[in-house]
């Protein structure tokens, strides 16, 4: 039934699905990603058997060895063309070959087949007269047993080999019971699987018409995304040829900035030097009045006569020679002015470079403002035409007619699912009874057995070797006679078991060798795909059928495969036959004219300019000023040198070194007291005057370094300026251009990936119908083959192993109940049996005579 409704309801869809012509090639946008709502279903993709599985796969391998043939694919395909009929015309030659090559692929079935029936027939017969022999004491049953030699190794060989074959029996008796049970628990789940099935295909119906809206109402996102790119198209288009132009553009500008940047810095050095230069100089003024006047006062106090006494005249010797260091080590009013250096700076301030610059920047800046401004009729149009879109697209969903389709297709699965329901409790019952006769069968296969264990276990334990035959215990009498009602009871139901085996076996080994192995390994698919095996007039069955366009390639294994794979029903079943959806979600001519709009909108950038005659010339003038040509090297001599021609705080400490030698008095007061001004001295001039000469220095050093080959830097800023003014009036074009057609690309390749998408989605993710190939595979491989084929071929399998054990269970049971039965009669020697003539007992004569005792019990 499953089978039935799968194919009809891919009939159905036939022509509710659409179709989808070849994406245009596009990148992947990663920034706009769409992802299709997954459906869950309830039935499990695989069946597993479980333990029992591994009997069932040695049944299988049983049958390779009966059936090894492959399947017989032309003979089914000439079965189905009705090309071979037993009704008449069966001794054509072409029906007699056609026979023959039946009779070779089931030759392993019917061999098998015959052995059972051999059995059915011979077995009672063998029973009837095996029995009549007996009654005549015949064949056994005459109650007397011969003494032999090696009887005891005969009873133990024929009690182990029963033991053995009751093993045997046991075993196909509990693969019988496995097989019962099996079937008898899986058939009860037969209604939820039913269930899962049906609840999987509504899924499929309901969720199609909403999967088919969900994929056109992604337009919107794309059109969103579409509209937020045009209305940032200041950012997006502008940003990108400001971009382009950045890299020539902006360091031609900072070049610029930093040479108006260097002016300022420049003038301010110069009057800051200028400023130093004048404190330097009556700074220097005063410190070299003020050693002056140490010089006098030391001179004076070395005419003191204590200079006069020998041991201090040396020490003032030495401090006269020294006076001449107390002196100014360099001239500063000697250095060259910075007047006219600090003029022309001030006259090429005047004009407001930075200010300039400033204005280059914003014209070049403007640019993203520039192109929105000259593209807002464009966006306009393009909006227009993107909302007519997204209209026509709405419209297509509604123009698909699937749910009057569907709703059909549901009234059929509702009225197949009460269908299942209403007989679903008629299958059960019939497996009851079923499951009652597999019961009946296997209990009495296992009274058998249970007698010949009976007969074993009491034939054992109750036999006494001393005990001659006729003198027995009863457990042991017992025992034999289990053993000979195990027989009775073999012989009155053993046809009847194999009965069921050959049915059985003739029936499930067909069954599984013919539908179940060619379901799997999809031979049977490909019969049904033979051209004009199902109509002669088609070629492909399924096409014709579906959309009565025979010539189109359309197979059973192919719709099944890709049903499998969950792929949607578009592609499955080749919709794009019935109906094209590209033709409807055809835009090209739309997106033609949107590319065509941008490629016609002239974006005009007119009127940037860097940097305008004027900051031209101020940087010329700053070229000329004369900055370049002051003579740093002078004034860092000068300020790089002592401000005195000897250390004063040496000097002091050397004053006060000489002085500690002289006797106290007016010298000694007068040196001390010259040493502490000199300290003093130094700390008020000299370490102002060093700071303000370190200041000079670095500050000279600096603009020595900035203003040297300043012509060549400003010739240098002023061709990288024009350079880039140049690249702007050039280039600019082609670069708003080549930017637009960038804009418009991405713009259209929203709309490029989400028709690729689309055609994705429609032919591999809408409708996918893996359920459709679940509810087959429920139905063929699930129930047909895993709930009852699989049990039946091991319930026979089993039941034929236990019933062939009993031919040499019955021959080993009769030859060992002469072992453990009481006997009427036997063997009595006489009591010297070496009086016996040799050629007596050669020639059998063994001297017994017959006995015959009978016991009270």
């Amino acid at each position: 039934m499953a089978p039935v409704l799968g194919f009809f309801l891919l009939l159905g869809l036939c022509g509710d699905t659409v179709s989808e012509g070849s994406p245009p090639s596009t990148n992947s946008f990663d920034r706009l990603e769409f992802e299709f709502p997954p459906t869950n279903y309830e039935t499990e993709d695989s069946y597993e058997a479980g333990p029992t599985g591994i009997l069932f796969q040695m049944v299988h391998i049983f049958l390779h060895t009966v059936q090894p043939h492959a399947f017989p694919e032309d003979i089914i395909r000439k079965i189905l063309q009705k090309k071979f009929d037993f009704s008449k015309d069966y001794d054509k030659p072409e029906n007699v070959v056609l026979t023959l090559k039946i009779i070779y692929y089931e030759i392993g079935i019917i061999t098998c087949a015959a052995l059972g029936l051999l059995f059915i027939i011979l077995m009672p017969l063998v029973g009837f007269f095996f029995s009549v022999c007996r009654c005549c004491n015949k064949c056994g049953g005459e109650m007397h047993q011969r003494q032999k030699k090696n009887g005891t190794y005969l009873r133990k060989y024929f009690a182990v080999s029963l033991l053995v074959i009751c093993i045997f029996i046991s075993i196909g008796i509990t693969y019988g019971f496995v097989a019962s049970h099996h079937m008898r628990t899986h058939l009860r789940k037969t209604q939820k699987l039913a269930e899962s099935n049906f609840n999987d295909l509504r899924t499929l119906l309901n969720t199609t018409p909403g999967q088919i809206d969900y994929v056109l109402d992604q337009y919107t996102i794309t059109k969103a995304k579409a509209f937020s790119d045009l209305d940032n198209v200041k950012l997006l288009l502008g940003g990108s040829i400001y971009e382009k132009l950045r890299p020539r553009v902006v360091p031609a500008l900072d070049n610029v900035k930093a040479m108006a940047e260097a002016i300022r810095e420049t003038e301010e050095a110069l009057v800051m030097v200028n400023s130093v230069l004048m404190d330097m100089k009556q700074s220097s003024a005063q410190l070299s009045a003020n050693l002056s006047d140490v010089q006098k006062d030391l001179a004076l106090s070395l005419k003191d006569p204590a200079c006069q006494v020998p041991s201090a005249a040396t020490t003032c010797d030495h401090i006269n020679s020294s006076l001449s260091y107390l002196d100014v080590s360099v001239d500063f009013s000697q250095l060259p002015p910075l007047d006219k250096q600090i003029a022309n700076m001030s006259d090429v301030l005047q004009t407001n470079l930075s200010g300039l610059i400033q204005e280059g920047y914003r014209s070049f800046n403007d640019i993203p403002e520039t192109v929105e401004s000259k593209t807002t009729n464009v966006i306009s149009d393009i909006k227009r035409t993107l909302n007519s879109i997204g209209s026509e697209i709405t419209n297509i969903s509604k123009k698909i007619p699937v749910q009057d389709k569907l709703s059909n297709f549901i009234h059929y699965i509702n009225n197949t699912e009460d269908y299942i329901h209403r007989y679903l409790p008629t299958l059960e019952e019939y497996d009851s009874y079923r499951w009652l006769g597999c019961l009946v069968v296997c209990c009495l296969l296992t009274l058998i057995v249970i007698f010949f264990c009976l007969g074993l276990l009491c034939g054992t334990l109750g036999y006494d070797r001393k005990a001659t035959p006729t003198r027995r215990g009863c457990v042991s009498n017992t025992g034999g006679i289990f053993l000979m009602v195990g027989v009775g009871f073999s012989f009155l139901f053993c046809w009847l078991l194999m009965t069921i085996v050959v049915l059985t076996f003739v029936v499930g080994g067909n069954v599984e060798k013919l539908v179940c192995e060619s379901y799997q390994n999809k031979k049977l698919f490909q019969v049904l795909d033979t051209p004009y095996l199902l109509n002669e007039n088609w070629k492909y069955y399924l096409s014709g059928m579906m959309f009565d366009k025979p010539d189109v390639n359309l197979t059973f294994e192919q719709v099944y495969s890709d049903c499998t794979e969950n792929k949607g029903i578009y592609a499955t079943l080749r919709l794009e036959n019935i109906y094209n959806i590209s033709k409807h979600l055809n835009f090209q001519e739309r997106m033609g004219s949107i590319n065509s709009s941008f490629e016609n909108t002239v974006i005009r950038i007119e009127n940037v300019v860097l940097l305008d005659e004027a900051g031209r010339k101020n940087l010329m003038d700053f070229s000329s000023s004369g900055v370049d040509r002051i003579d740093y090297n002078t004034f860092m001599n000068a300020t790089s040198k002592h401000p005195t021609k000897v250390n004063l705080l040496s000097f002091a400490a050397d004053l006060d070194i000489k002085a500690n030698h002289l006797p106290q008095g007016d010298l000694k007061q007068s040196l001390k007291r010259n040493a502490q001004t000199l300290r003093t001295i130094h700390r008020i001039r000299i370490i102002p005057l060093e700071k303000s000469m370190s200041t000079v220095y670095q500050t000279m050093r600096g603009l020595q370094y900035k203003n040297s080959g300043l012509g060549v830097k400003v010739a240098n800023v002023i061709f990288f300026l024009n350079t880039a003014q140049d690249f702007l009036k050039n280039h600019i074009s082609m670069i708003t251009a080549e930017e637009s057609k960038k804009f418009a690309a991405m713009i259209l390749g929203y709309f490029e990936h989400y028709l690729q998408w689309v055609r994705i989605a429609i032919t591999e993710q809408v409708a996918a119908c893996k359920p459709v190939a679940t509810a087959l595979d429920s139905a063929i491989d699930i129930f047909l083959c895993g709930y009852v084929v699989d049990p039946m071929n091991l319930f026979w399998f089993g039941l034929g192993k236990a019933t062939v054990f009993l031919l040499p269970a019955i021959i080993f049971a009769v030859k060992l109940a002469k072992y453990y039965r009481r006997m009427d009669s036997e063997d009595v020697y006489d009591d010297d049996l070496e009086t016996i003539p040799m050629e007596n007992m050669k020639n059998g004569n063994i001297g017994f005579r017959r006995h015959r005792t009978s016991q009270t019990h």
